[in-house]
């Protein structure tokens, strides 16, 4: 069970204070109060964990720090979507919205290799009206000895950079939980030109250690990956792991399972969760088209595989698109085969607002 508390309501206040004994004097129920940072206010939200069936939702209503009640219906019970749950499906980020109902591109570097190619990126993102990029600094490797990224060496540059092309939001994937203090640390250097969103790839989607330890931290969303090689549900409860511990700003990310069933494309692509995520909880969506296909196949129509499965995310409703650019994708240092070139960003977000235009055509059919 959850409540939600009234936006007036201090832990001072009586009200809040007649609230807590009561709570603190429910047996074989614990709780964990969570504060929730919206656009205009913060909110207060109460989980009650343990033998809530018995509970009264009318008892808990009537307590006049509480504005309503929400009981569990699924697993997920931070970020899940339970019946008559009118907890909001979006939330804001250095002056970008993320939710469910809308889209935002992140179009940009898997690798950064040099403060050229950043500039170059970042120049030509601003010529489109983009505010959002992707820039790997810390690059988990399949082989120990290929390029791992130059981790914190090209964080300012990567900052003052986005500062001066205005971009709000940078995807940016940690491994460590000592990447997070590195990357605040070099933010608060350059002036906090930027803003940063932590990526969480596929391999560390159990890493439980670090989903904890990324999901205390308030200051930066999280983008979650699903595990390649793992279940939907097993990948939505790694995603409970940052909520439970405080965070709840999570973008789940669909990037292709790891199967030899997904070829000649290097995985499976699975874009039809699309729907599936955001009926379950409430979560945007986020698609990566690069990770799925992982090659520059182009079809008869003359139309690369990666835009065609972005428009199949796209038309199914994601929220997000994780897509890699790169100036020259012959040098790029990690996977440059599957990288667009920077005059293939106007087509690609020209392609992706059709798309986008057509999903909501759809909703306003079946609205």
């Amino acid at each position: 069970m959850i409540l939600i508390l009234k936006p007036d309501i201090s832990p001072d206040s009586r009200f809040y204070k007649r609230l807590e004994a009561h709570l603190q004097n429910l047996e074989n129920i614990e709780y964990r109060v969570h504060h929730v940072q919206g656009a205009e206010q913060k909110l207060t939200e109460i989980y009650l964990i343990g033998h809530t069936s018995a509970l009264s939702i009318e008892e808990m209503r009537a307590f006049q720090a509480v504005d309503h009640v929400v009981r569990i219906s699924e697993e997920y019970r931070v970020l899940g979507r339970h019946k008559d749950d009118k907890r909001s499906s979006s939330f804001s980020y250095n002056g970008v919205e993320f939710g469910q109902h809308n889209l935002n591109i992140f179009a940009g570097l898997c690798a950064v290799d040099s403060p050229e190619s950043v500039e170059a990126m970042m120049s030509a993102l601003k010529d489109h009206g983009q505010v959002c990029t992707r820039m790997g600094a810390y690059k988990p490797r399949t082989s120990a000895y290929s390029f791992q990224g130059h981790g914190k060496n090209c964080l300012p540059y990567v900052f003052e950079l986005a500062g001066k092309y205005d971009i709000k939001v940078i995807a940016m994937e940690v491994t460590h939980e000592s990447h997070v203090a590195e990357i605040d640390a070099a933010l608060d250097a350059t002036g906090r030109p930027t803003g940063v969103m932590l990526q969480i790839g596929t391999r560390n989607t159990q890493n439980f250690e670090l989903l904890k330890s990324v999901g205390r931290q308030r200051e930066f969303p999280v983008l979650l990956k699903r595990g390649f090689g793992i279940t939907l549900d097993e990948s939505l409860h790694a995603a409970e792991y940052l909520a439970s511990e405080g965070n709840q700003k999570v973008i789940f990310g669909l990037r292709g399972m790891k199967t030899n069933i997904g070829d000649p494309h290097r995985n499976m692509v699975d874009f039809a969760h699309v729907p599936v995520v955001k009926r379950l909880t409430r979560m945007p969506v986020c698609i990566d088209p690069s990770h799925s296909v992982g090659a520059r196949f182009r079809c008869p129509d003359n139309i690369l595989d990666i835009l065609h499965v972005t428009a199949q995310g796209v038309i199914a409703g994601a929220n997000m698109v994780l897509v890699d650019f790169h100036p020259d994708p012959s040098v790029a240092l990690v996977d440059g085969p599957q990288a667009l070139r920077l005059d293939e960003l106007g087509p690609f977000l020209e392609d992706v607002a059709i798309v986008r235009e057509a999903f909501e055509k759809r909703q306003a059919l079946f609205r």
